[in-house]
């Protein structure tokens, strides 16, 4: 059954809020078993809270746009009695712990089976309504965390197929606690000055495939997450990412820095990484723990972006690191990065903690060539969130150890560009490492 949200009385001109017509289409559908929700071509439905249902497909037609009200009074609680906390003056890159609950949601399903997002058609988040302080690079949000675009908890049989989604304040696709999920052939296109715009945050999921995206955003492209506030749902395991390319102002690949649960057997595998600020990141701050994961076949450019971003143009950076005192982060081993290659203005940095070594990473036909291409300097490497202000100021390598045993590198090549000559020290800095093997190509 088709369920056209113009026939339960939708308008689509953009300034009437549509949410009960789309809200009535959609239940109607779950009650009579499943269904089609149809949202037309031609027309922009402005819409608050909607909550999708098991058994209903939200189809959007090419050409169409499901638009988040500039109101935030359309747009409903995820907990009875949740409310806005208001901006404590921080900013969200320097406080941005997170149990991973936001306050409000936009579009939200909960405790349901087969839900699906289809078409060609976009659902546009209404950015501007959350900016704070804007500055040239950087725009800060009005308070944190704020409303996702889309959010999933506990969805089982869960696709999400050919939409595009833009202009979202905050995490674009969050799914928390669930289960056989596949995101295929979506495009996010956020601002790149926009914080934390993430685009798709798998939370405590199982078996998910991520295929075929382009994803632009601030902050992190795909970033595996394990969240306190979805602890319940245990690990984030068995996930597969492939044929996608991305571009972040932070990290395209990124683990973290949300790790209460274990991350394990997962595959990023044919992807294209450019204009971003870190290539892949592993960044452990809690109590959970990596291993089993695999890189591949992977083409990677990064550049410096301004200081309101974490990282320093690290194509790969793997860290496990305490959050603060009495945050204990979790362990790293048994990683693989396989046929990478790497044009970037910073090196592969790997650093654990004097008694958290990281171990059991290896790394084969590794392709880096160091190269300046943007005005920010060179001059040394981040390691927030942390401790204390995470800045390690200081000339860059090649490959940076610290902290780690039963390290490989086989077939590795390590070229620095003149225009990169003096912001490095050494192709290889080895510290507290146990156990390493390095083998230039």
């Amino acid at each position: 059954m088709i369920y056209n949200i113009v026939e339960f009385g939708a308008i689509g001109d953009g300034i009437t809020n549509d949410s009960a017509a789309v809200q009535n289409a959609i239940d109607t559908c779950h009650g009579n078993g499943g269904g089609r929700v149809y949202v037309p071509g031609g027309k922009v439905f402005k819409v608050g809270s909607i909550l999708l249902k098991s058994y209903v497909e939200l189809h959007l037609a090419a050409g169409s746009v499901l638009k988040a009200s500039d109101n935030l009074e359309d747009f409903l609680p995820v907990e009875p009695g949740m409310e806005v906390n208001s901006n404590t003056g921080v900013p969200s890159y320097i406080n941005c712990e997170y149990n991973g609950k936001p306050f409000h949601y936009f579009i939200y399903g909960k405790d349901a089976e087969y839900v699906s997002i289809t078409g060609s058609g976009k659902i546009d988040g209404t950015e501007e309504v959350f900016h704070g302080e804007e500055g040239t690079y950087h725009i800060e949000g009005t308070y944190y965390p704020r409303i996702p675009m889309v959010l999933f908890e506990n969805i089982s049989q869960l696709t999400v197929k050919g939409v595009t989604m833009s202009k979202c304040g905050f995490w674009t696709l969050h799914m928390a606690g669930c289960q056989d999920v596949l995101i295929d052939g979506i495009r996010i296109i956020n601002s790149l000055k926009m914080a934390n715009s993430d685009g798709i945050d798998p939370d405590h999921c199982k078996n998910v495939r991520i295929v075929n995206c382009h994803i632009e955003c601030a902050d992190d492209c795909i970033v595996f997450k394990n969240t306190a506030g979805y602890e319940k749902y245990g690990s984030c395991e068995n996930i597969v990412v492939t044929g996608c390319t991305l571009i972040s102002t932070s990290a395209a690949i990124k683990f973290g820095t949300e790790s209460v649960s274990d991350f394990r057997n997962i595959i990023v595998d044919n992807c294209n990484i450019s204009r971003s600020n870190r290539g892949i990141s592993l960044q452990l701050r809690d109590r959970g723990n990596i291993e089993n994961v695999i890189f591949s076949n992977i083409n990677i450019e990064t550049r410096r972006f301004s200081e309101q971003w974490w990282g320093r143009a690290e194509p790969i950076y793997v860290t496990a690191i305490d959050r603060k005192a009495g945050v204990k982060a979790g362990h790293i081993k048994n990683v693989t990065f396989k046929n990478i290659n790497c044009k970037s203005e910073n090196g592969i940095f790997i650093s654990g903690s004097k008694d958290n070594y990281i171990e059991d990473i290896n790394f084969e036909n590794i392709r880096l060539n160091l190269l300046k291409s943007s005005k920010w300097p060179v001059d040394s490497y981040d390691i927030r969130p942390c401790d204390g202000m995470g800045i390690l100021k200081g000339k860059v390598h090649g490959v940076y150890l610290d902290y780690a045993k039963e390290i490989s590198f086989k077939k590795i090549k390590v070229t620095i560009d003149a225009s990169m000559e003096e912001s490095v020290d050494k192709k290889v800095e080895v510290r507290q490492v146990e156990s390493l093997v390095f083998e230039e190509a």
